[in-house]
């Protein structure tokens, strides 16, 4: 079966901040290393790895963003996550580098 990965770019996202307040949850699935050096505002570390074990953390009724540094990993994931029943998740294409290079705020990350 082919999934279509919906995806969403980083002026987009930016928009969603502005609009959708508690409407989306970001989920970072960089390794902790990384997710240490910054993430997207308010996003949960959740390294890809752990994603299997952690499900029944998401809520399939709520629009999930997926990000990682580039965009090949939350493209994985984000398939992954179609396969489980989650129909409303989008990866940031390109990643934490197109949002650092897109001029939009990086924060520190919640909890690491």
């Amino acid at each position: 079966m082919h999934w279509n990965i919906k995806e969403i770019d980083a002026p987009e996202l930016a928009r969603w901040y502005d609009s959708k307040a508690e409407g989306f949850r970001i989920i970072d699935v960089r390794e902790m290393n990384e997710i240490r050096g910054g993430t997207l505002p308010g996003a949960d570390p959740m390294p890809m790895a752990t994603v299997p074990v952690r499900l029944n953390e998401l809520q399939k009724d709520q629009e999930l963003v997926v990000v990682c540094r580039s965009g090949a990993r939350s493209a994985q994931v984000c398939m992954y996550l179609q396969q489980q029943g989650f129909d409303r998740v989008y990866n940031l294409r390109g990643g934490m580098i197109a949002w650092a290079s897109s001029g939009q705020q990086v924060a520190l990350p919640r909890a690491v």
